[in-house]
């Protein structure tokens, strides 16, 4: 755990430099270099018919994006940020472990079942706004793209019986993808991602591939 909050601090860190270099005045090279806070509800697709999410799956991610304009009114360019991201899903996909060996099955009658990841993350986003240098508040669509490397995968099952926890367990995939959009007026952003690739490698389910990808809705800040 002391290496996560390590990690969190860097980040912080990283963040307070930049936002400095950003407290300026107002010059004709000035740059939209942000702290970025997303919360998303969290949705499992390509699920078998038999998998159900029952409560509320929630993620947080924070960190801190250079701007890279492209041209003169410094309103198209790219963006290029590190943060950390953790995602919990709360849902009836058991998840065991016998010698090593990962099973998944459908619980039932539990008390407890859920899996949470706690990733570094790398967004890359193409953006546009209608900012002007006196204008800070301002329409934008940022679109891009996410790669997630998982730092730990944990899942925990309990019922009255039995209790299961397992840390980073090898199903997990540990390079996770997709495709990212935020848009919105000032610091409140509509943001989607939609991941790419499967949570799990190589996960069987009753015989079936278990598919899972996931998908966040929620809402983005940028601060400058």
């Amino acid at each position: 755990m002391k290496r996560y909050w390590f990690i969190i601090s860097f980040l912080f860190i990283f963040i307070h430099l930049g936002a400095q270099e950003n407290d300026s005045t107002i010059n004709p090279r000035y740059l939209e270099d942000q702290i970025y806070l997303s919360l998303t509800y969290n949705i499992l697709l390509q699920k078998p018919v038999t998998i159900v999410q029952n409560g509320f799956s929630g993620g947080v991610s924070i960190g801190f994006i250079k701007d890279i304009p492209f041209n003169s009114q410094r309103n198209f360019g790219i963006g290029i940020g590190i943060g950390y991201a953790y995602n919990v899903f709360i849902q009836n996909l058991k998840i065991t472990e016998v010698n090593s060996v990962t099973f998944f099955e459908i619980a039932q009658d539990y008390n407890t079942n859920r899996f949470g990841i706690s990733t570094v993350e790398l967004p890359f986003e193409i953006r546009w706004r209608n900012s002007t240098l006196n204008r800070y508040k301002f329409w934008r669509i940022y679109g891009g793209f996410k790669v997630s490397y998982v730092l730990m995968a944990k899942s925990t099952f309990k019922d009255s019986l039995e209790t299961f926890i397992i840390r980073n367990s090898s199903k997990f995939n540990k390079f996770q993808y997709g495709l990212t959009l935020a848009t919105g007026f000032g610091t409140w952003n509509l943001y989607v991602y939609y991941g790419l690739n499967p949570i799990f490698k190589n996960g069987d389910l009753n015989g079936t591939n278990l598919n899972l990808k996931d998908f966040n809705v929620g809402v983005k800040f940028y601060i400058m």
